[in-house]
């Protein structure tokens, strides 16, 4: 089963022959090294693109260069089903690590309508995405670092135990320390010393790229960690 349809059957069931359809919508896809840009802000958008492996971000640079990471990308995510309608784009998308990325043409996404299936699950995933950014907001107004940084791992290791990317201690975060900082708003100096108190508290360990969560209840009661925006569900339909 490929990614794309395992995250969307945590939102809706799909029929085999949506199954199918999707099966061949992943089959071309290509292939851009960390830190290449897939579209740019200013850009006419053109194409939708969907992240089939590894990780890739939503960022804005403001006037004097600084980046600003509002959104990660992870495998089975969509970049905007319906930006087609807009005349160019108002963020860019670049990549955190190398990435598996395919272009599916506007008319594509369009004649999903005659999908029932299919388009619920696509317009769930569409307003997950809206919670998503609404938590974001909420996670750099209210908490303090260390538990920003928390949040944002409890949150990740939902996102890709959603499409069967985690293991039993952790996940693959192929994210620098700088491009942490670039996400919730702090300081290098900042993201250093966070990640260094959860580490002492047993919480988090991060090795050759892969963060080790040694105790996820306690890390979600840390950060306040609801899942509840996220609306993932089991396969019996369960939250």
């Amino acid at each position: 089963m490929n990614l794309l349809t395992r995250k969307l059957e945590n939102f809706a069931p799909l029929g085999n022959d949506d199954k199918s359809f999707l099966d061949e919508l992943v089959r071309k896809n290509r292939m851009f090294e960390r830190g290449k840009d897939i579209i740019l802000e200013g850009d006419a958008p053109d194409n939708v693109h969907l992240i089939l492996d590894g990780f890739a971000c939503r960022y804005k640079l403001t006037s004097n260069g600084e980046r600003h990471i509002m959104a990660y990308l992870v495998p089975g995510d969509f970049r905007d089903l319906h930006i087609a309608i807009l005349k160019e784009m108002d963020h860019s998308v670049g990549t955190l690590s190398p990435c598996q990325v395919v272009d599916i043409p506007s008319s594509i996404i369009e004649n999903l309508t005659e999908r029932p299936g299919l388009m619920r699950a696509l317009w769930w995933a569409t307003l997950v995405d809206e919670a998503i950014l609404r938590e974001w907001l909420v996670n750099i107004a209210q908490r303090e670092a260390p538990q920003r940084l928390a949040h944002l791992f409890c949150e990740l290791l939902l996102r890709l135990n959603a499409v069967e990317l985690t293991t039993m201690e952790g996940f693959e975060l192929p994210i620098t320390q700088s491009e942490l900082a670039d996400t919730p708003g702090l300081s290098a100096v900042h993201v250093n010393r966070s990640l260094q108190m959860l580490r002492a508290d047993g919480l988090i360990e991060l090795k050759d790229r892969n963060l080790l969560i040694l105790d996820p209840h306690r890390l979600m009661e840390f950060s306040g960690f609801n899942p509840n925006y996220l609306h993932l569900f089991d396969r019996a339909g369960r939250h």
